[in-house]
This record gives structure tokens, C-alpha cells and sequence, in this order.
């Protein structure tokens, strides 16, 4: 990969939820059918936490059951209770291969329970009691609407153990960034920014654009004079169109640089703002204008 950062793997558990009409669920794993050629393929805990040391990633995850409905109450019991189970077969593989002493990898634990403050905050304490390098949320940023997501996160986060990193898994917008950093997350993966450059939409620090319109062909300045992503920063919007398209997969390269690069700036304003407590006022800052969508007229005009 060439990348000289820290590295997170998944374990396959998400696609138990989006790959459920190709696969079979019990409690021991689940068995996938091929979209290649059709043979089975077996998942179990340890098979999944097994692969992902091969793999050598610097954290790993627990696999776990995400549930198909997080407001079906008996739905959610029976995968949270199955998740704690599948947990502790994960780390019985974890602790043969040394722990993080021995490996130098990270297993992180995941907290399910749907919209359900008292299912929430029960795998939190069934996830934390493995004394883990981290924990995550999971279940969340599946369909579900955005109160369901706050109550899924404001039950659990505070509850982790806040000496170690607490991961929101799937999310998000910029939006979502505050919501859950005020609830107490420190690490978020998501692919809205690489997806939304795949669709040609960008965010920028005056509204969110769709390259798609053809108001935006002949718009000779760059994306944005504040977020200025490497690479990017003095490409033309109407460049950028005509890449998108003409199928040229530079443009949502391009695109998805650029969305990369201003949450990762957000985040760094972020960073800053929160010991001076000043998160509150950023977020009314930046939320209401990265939310906006931005016409071709009005980013001619100069409206803000």
C-alpha cells in the first residue's frame, strides 16, 4: 500500500448485514455464497481474526452480528447477545497469538444494541470487560434515522472507557463528526468522502456541489479557497466536470481527494477548538454552510 500510517481492518461482520441475501447466519459464523463462482465460503469468529493477522493491520476488529432492523427490539437482543458471545471467541484467538504484546496488532471489541439505550449500555459493559486496546460502536449509519443514531451513540460512548480510543464505526458527515465528538468518539471511518467523489459531489467551506449540473462547466476557479487539497487545489471546477464526465477516472480521484482533505482539515479545527471550548460555535459555523447546496450562480455571485 505504500502507506506509512497506523492501519484498521474490518472483520467481515458489516456484510453479514449487506450481504444477508447471499449468506446463511448461525452461531457459530455464517456462510457466504460467492458472487465469483459460487462455492461456499465459512466465516466464523476465529477465521475472521485469524485473516486479519495475516494481514498485519496495526488494530483489527471483532466480528460481529450487525443487525437487520436496529428498532426491532427482539431482532437487535438476539445479535447483540450473539455478539458478545462471537467476542469472546475473538479474543480467546487474541490472546493465543500474544495480545498486542506479543503481535504488536490491536483488537477492538464492538458495542451493538440498536436504538436501545438499555441494550447499548449493556454491551458496553459486556465489550469493556475484555479490558481491550479499544472499543467500537457499531450498528449504526445502517438506514436507521439520525435520532435512532444519536440515541445508539449517546447511550454507549460515555460509557467506554475513556483512557482508551472509542470508535464510531460507518460515519460520517460533518454533522455526524460533532454529534459524536461531543458524546465522546475519537475515531471515525466512513465512505462518504471517496463515494460522494465517485458521484462527483464534493463538500466546500461554502456548500456542497454536483458536478453533474451542467451549470458548472464553464466555471473557471478552483473548488475552494479555504480547504485547499494538495493536487487539487487549483484544478478548474470545470475541468473537474469534464473529467467526471467523461468517465476519466481522475476526476473522482480528484474529488475524493479533495473531500478527504477538508474533513481531515475540519477535524484538525476540531481538534483546536475543543480545550478552548469553542466546539459548540464551530460546529455553528462550519455544519450550516458545508450542509448547503451550492448553486453555480450563487458560487459566481460570491454568496457565502
Amino acid at each position: 500500500m505504500s502507506w506509512d500510517g497506523p492501519i484498521l481492518t474490518d472483520s467481515g461482520g458489516y456484510q453479514v448485514f449487506s450481504m444477508a441475501d447471499i449468506s446463511t447466519l448461525d452461531d457459530d459464523g455464517v456462510t457466504f455464497k460467492s458472487i465469483v463462482d459460487g462455492d461456499r465460503i465459512r466465516l466464523t469468529p476465529e477465521r475472521a481474526i485469524q485473516i486479519q493477522q495475516r494481514l498485519g493491520p496495526d488494530v483489527y476488529m471483532a466480528f460481529d452480528h450487525c443487525p437487520a432492523d436496529p428498532k426491532d427490539r427482539a431482532c437487535v437482543t438476539e445479535a447483540t447477545d450473539r455478539t458478545h458471545r462471537w467476542l469472546e471467541r475473538c479474543v480467546e484467538v487474541y490472546d493465543g497469538a500474544g495480545g498486542v504484546e506479543g503481535s504488536g496488532q490491536a483488537l477492538f471489541g464492538i458495542v451493538q444494541g440498536g436504538a436501545f439505550e438499555d441494550l447499548r449500555q449493556s454491551s458496553v459493559d459486556a465489550v469493556a470487560a475484555h479490558g481491550l486496546v479499544g472499543n467500537a460502536i457499531g450498528g449504526v449509519s445502517v438506514g436507521e434515522d439520525r435520532e435512532s443514531m444519536r440515541i445508539a451513540v449517546e447511550a454507549a460512548a460515555p460509557l467506554l472507557p475513556a483512557d482508551r480510543p472509542r470508535y464510531l464505526m460507518g460515519v460520517g458527515t460533518p454533522r455526524d463528526f460533532f454529534d459524536a465528538i461531543a458524546a465522546g468518539i475519537d475515531l471515525f471511518d466512513c465512505v462518504t468522502p471517496t463515494r460522494h467523489g465517485r458521484t462527483h459531489q464534493v463538500w466546500t467551506s461554502r456548500g456542497r456541489i454536483n458536478l453533474r449540473n451542467a451549470g458548472w462547466k464553464d466555471v473557471d476557479e478552483p473548488l475552494d479557497p479555504i480547504f485547499r487539497a494538495p493536487h487539487v487545489a487549483d484544478v478548474p471546477i470545470g475541468v473537474l466536470r469534464h473529467l467526471c464526465l467523461s468517465s476519466e477516472m481522475l476526476g473522482a480521484t480528484y474529488l475524493s481527494l479533495h473531500n478527504l482533505h477538508l474533513f481531515h482539515e475540519l477535524m484538525r479545527l476540531i481538534r483546536a477548538a475543543i480545550p478552548k471550548g469553542e466546539l459548540s460555535a464551530l460546529r455553528d459555523h462550519w455544519v450550516p454552510r458545508l450542509e448547503r447546496k451550492l448553486t453555480p450562480d450563487e458560487f459566481l455571485a460570491g454568496e457565502a
